[in-house]
C-alpha cells in the first residue's frame, strides 16, 4: 500500500498544492541505479580493491561522487581517489546511452509542465553528467532550473533546494522534493521542504519510510496519481 500521512480519520490527504516540484534524477527519473552499482563494483575490481555488496553501493546513490565513493569504498586511500573516479566514469559512461527513463515519467513531466507547474532537478550528478543526461533524454525544456553536486554541497545538505527556491522565487513551504533515497528526504527536511519517496529506485521502502516522507510511491503511476491529488 501507499504510505501517506493523512489527517486522523481521513482516507484522503489534505489538498496543499505546490509552486515548485523538484525531482532527483538517478533512480527517480532515470532507471540508472543498477548501472551505478555495477560501475562502482567494476572500478573496485580494476583497482584490486574490496568490492562492496550491491546494497552498500546502492545506499550511496544520490550523493556527490566523492562522498559516494568514499562511503562505498572506505578502504580507498586518498592517492587512489583519482584512479577510482576515472574507472567509475569509464564503466558508467560506457553504458549510459543504454539507460532508459522509467516508464511513464516523460509523460508525467510533460503533463505537469503543461499544467503550468514549475519543475527543477536536484541531483548528485555532476553538471556535465546532468547536462549530458538532459540532452540525451530530451527533457531539458521541461525544467526551469537544476543544481548538481559539483555546484553545491552534497545531499543531504539543503543548499541545492535553497538555491533552487531562491532562484525561482518560491517558498520552502510551497515546494516538494521527490526522490528515491534517504539523502533526498533528509535534504528536504533540512531545507524545510516536503519530501515524497519513490520506492522503485535505489533505497528500499522500509528505509525510506523511516525518514517520514509524505508518501512512499511504488511506481510512476502512483506518483502521477499522488501529484494529481496533491500538487
Amino acid at each position: 500500500p501507499i504510505l501517506n500521512k493523512f489527517l486522523p480519520g481521513s482516507s484522503e490527504p489534505p489538498m496543499k498544492g505546490y509552486d515548485l516540484i523538484v525531482f532527483d534524477w538517478d533512480g527517480t527519473i532515470l532507471d540508472s541505479a543498477g548501472a551505478i552499482v555495477g560501475a562502482i563494483q567494476a572500478a573496485c575490481r580494476d583497482l584490486d580493491l574490496p568490492v562492496p555488496e550491491a546494497s552498500t553501493a546502492r545506499h550511496v546513490i544520490g550523493l556527490g561522487l566523492g562522498d559516494a565513493l568514499r562511503q562505498a569504498v572506505p578502504h580507498l586511500a586518498e592517492a587512489q581517489y583519482p584512479a577510482m573516479v576515472e574507472r567509475y566514469r569509464f564503466h558508467y559512461l560506457s553504458a549510459d546511452h543504454e539507460l532508459e527513463l522509467f516508464s511513464g515519467i516523460r509523460e508525467l513531466l510533460a503533463e505537469l509542465r503543461g499544467a503550468g507547474k514549475n519543475l527543477a532537478v536536484a541531483t548528485g550528478k555532476s553538471r556535465a553528467g546532468l547536462d549530458r543526461a538532459l540532452r540525451h533524454s530530451g527533457l531539458a525544456p521541461l525544467f526551469s532550473a537544476s543544481r548538481c553536486a559539483d555546484e553545491c554541497f552534497s545531499k543531504p545538505h539543503p543548499q541545492m533546494l535553497e538555491e533552487l527556491i531562491g532562484e525561482l522565487g518560491f517558498e520552502a513551504g510551497r515546494t516538494v522534493m521527490i526522490g528515491d533515497t534517504s539523502h533526498d528526504l533528509l535534504m528536504a527536511r533540512n531545507a524545510g521542504v516536503d519530501g515524497v519517496a519513490v520506492t522503485y529506485g535505489a533505497h528500499p521502502h522500509g528505509h525510506l519510510a523511516e525518514h517520514g516522507p509524505l508518501a512512499c510511491l511504488h511506481d510512476v503511476e502512483e506518483l502521477a496519481s499522488w501529484l494529481k491529488n496533491n500538487a
